[in-house]
C-alpha cells in the first residue's frame, strides 16, 4: 500500500470555511504573512495553512473571503479531485509555486477536519509510529557575515545544529569557524531560485570553500552552472534538492545529481503527490528531511508530524516557530522535538 493510500478513503462534509490572516516579524526582519484556512463539518473544525510569500497573494486571499463552493459529502479523495475543478487562485499568482501552495492549504485542512470527524489521528491511520522530530535551525549569518546569533543560539541549546544560506562573502576565515564549532548539517546555495528576494549569484569560489571546510554538509540547491557543475563532479551524492521539487517528474530528471530530498508538502500540493514522492524515496533509499517556509501557525505542527513519521532522524528545517525570533528565549524547545508538541496536528485535536 502506498503511503498515503489509506488516507483518501477516510470521509469528509464540509459546511463551509473561513480565512484568518497570521502574521509575525522574523529574526531576519521579514514581516511574514500567512493565511489560516479553517474548514468546518459536522460540529468539529479543520485547519491548514496558505504559504505564499507575497504579501499582496495573501492579502488579495483573505479579502476574497470564502468564495469557493467547498460545501459538500466526499472522500479526501474526492475532495482533492474537486478541486482540480476549481481555480483557487485570486488573480495571477506571483509565482507558479503558489498555486500548489494554496491547494496544499485546503488539502491539508480536509484532511485534519476528516481525521478529526473519523476521531482518528495521522499516525493510527497510516499504521506508523511519530517519533522525537531532530530539527536544524535555519538563518542567514547576515552582511557582513558573522557567527554571533549562531554562537548564542549553541550557548541557548547546546545540542542546536543549523542549516544555513551561503552568501559569496563566506570567506576562509568565517567557514574555518564554521567547521571548527561542526554544527552546520545543511548549506542552501539558493541557485535554484530566480526572480525572488533569495536569488544568490553563481559564486564557483564559494563553492570550492564550502567544500573544503564543510565536506559533511548537505549541499542544496547549487546553481546551474558549468564551473559549480565541475566542482561538484564526485561530490553530487552529497546534494539536495529543494526548490526544483513539485513532483515526481522533478525527481527523475535529476537522478545522479543528488543524495538527498528536502521535502516541503505545500510545493507538492496535493496529498497524491507527496505520497507519491515519500514512495519512490522508500523504493530507492532516497534520504529525505523537511523544509520549512516560515509557518505561523498549523502548517508547522503538520509538517513537523509529518517529518516525525517519515524522516524524523534528519536535519528538519522545522525548528519550533520560538526560532523565527532574533531570541528565542530559555524556553525554546530542544532537538529533538518531543512528540507531545505536534501531536495536536492533523485531527488529533
Amino acid at each position: 500500500m502506498g503511503a498515503f493510500e489509506a488516507l483518501l478513503d477516510l470521509e469528509l462534509q464540509i459546511d463551509g470555511y473561513a480565512l484568518e490572516p497570521l502574521e509575525k516579524v522574523v529574526a531576519s526582519g521579514y514581516h511574514r504573512r500567512t493565511t489560516l484556512v479553517r474548514l468546518r463539518g459536522g460540529g468539529v473544525g479543520g485547519v491548514g495553512e496558505e504559504l505564499a510569500y507575497d504579501a499582496e497573494d495573501q492579502e488579495r486571499f483573505q479579502a476574497a473571503g470564502p468564495r469557493l463552493p467547498l460545501a459538500g459529502r466526499f472522500t479526501v479523495g474526492s475532495f482533492s479531485a474537486r478541486l482540480d475543478e476549481l481555480d483557487l487562485t485570486t488573480g495571477p499568482p506571483t509565482q507558479a509555486a503558489y498555486r500548489e501552495y494554496r491547494r496544499w492549504a485546503f488539502e491539508s485542512a480536509a484532511l485534519d477536519l476528516a481525521l478529526a470527524q473519523a476521531g482518528r489521528s495521522l499516525p493510527k491511520v497510516l499504521g506508523r509510529e511519530a517519533r522525537p522530530m531532530r530539527f536544524a535551525i535555519s538563518m542567514g549569518l547576515g552582511e557582513p557575515p558573522d557567527t554571533a546569533r549562531l554562537r548564542r543560539l549553541i550557548e541557548l541549546r547546546p545540542e542546536a545544529r543549523f542549516k544555513l544560506d551561503a552568501a559569496p562573502s563566506w570567506g576562509v576565515e568565517l567557514l574555518e569557524e564554521l567547521a571548527e564549532l561542526d554544527r552546520v548539517d545543511v548549506v542552501d546555495f539558493k541557485g535554484a531560485y530566480k526572480g525572488t528576494v533569495v536569488d544568490q549569484p553563481a559564486d564557483p569560489a564559494l563553492y570550492e570553500r564550502v567544500l573544503a571546510h564543510l565536506p559533511n554538509a548537505w549541499l542544496e540547491d547549487p546553481h546551474d552552472h558549468p564551473e559549480v557543475d565541475a566542482l561538484l563532479a564526485g561530490h553530487w551524492s552529497h546534494v539536495a534538492w529543494d526548490a526544483p521539487i513539485h513532483s515526481l517528474a522533478d525527481v527523475h530528471t535529476r537522478v545522479g545529481r543528488f543524495g538527498a530530498l528536502n521535502v516541503k508538502p505545500s510545493r507538492l500540493g496535493s496529498l497524491v503527490a507527496l505520497g507519491e514522492l515519500y514512495d519512490h524515496a522508500r523504493a530507492h533509499g532516497i534520504p529525505l528531511y523537511a523544509g520549512g517556509q516560515f509557518e505561523l501557525g498549523p502548517g508547522r505542527l503538520q509538517a513537523q508530524l509529518l517529518a516525525a513519521l517519515f524522516h524524523p532522524d534528519a536535519p528538519n528545517d522545522l525548528a519550533p516557530v520560538a526560532y523565527h525570533d532574533a531570541d528565542p528565549g530559555a524556553g525554546a524547545p530542544a532537538s529533538p522535538l518531543a512528540v507531545s508538541a505536534f501531536e495536536r496536528a492533523f485531527g488529533q485535536g
